[in-house]
């Protein structure tokens, strides 16, 4: 499983769009192919910086999914609001507590 992070970080002003197309997308991504988990987080601190933290069944879906029409929409849309450059990390869980 691999286990995929992104950090964005938005201008404020923009912080509502954000989360209006994240909540319009949201169901779309959860049931593409080989999406196990997907969550938004928001930084405590920052409340302007969010993550997705999601769970691909293996490399070729997440890879997939990057690669297919969906992701384009979204991050392209997405991609619009940032007022720094996104970070992302890809995660392979190697060993789950109980």
């Amino acid at each position: 499983m691999i286990v995929r992070i992104v950090r964005m970080s938005f201008d404020e002003a923009y912080i509502d769009t954000f989360l209006q197309l994240f909540e319009t997308y949201k169901a779309h991504i959860r049931t593409f192919d080989g999406c196990l988990h997907l969550e938004l987080l928001q930084q405590k601190d920052t409340p302007s910086v969010f993550f997705t933290y999601s769970h691909w069944r293996d490399e070729a879906a997440l890879e997939a999914y990057r690669q297919s029409e969906l992701f384009r929409k979204v991050w392209g849309e997405t991609k619009k609001y940032f007022n720094e450059r996104p970070q992302a990390w890809s995660l392979e869980q190697r060993h789950c507590l109980p």
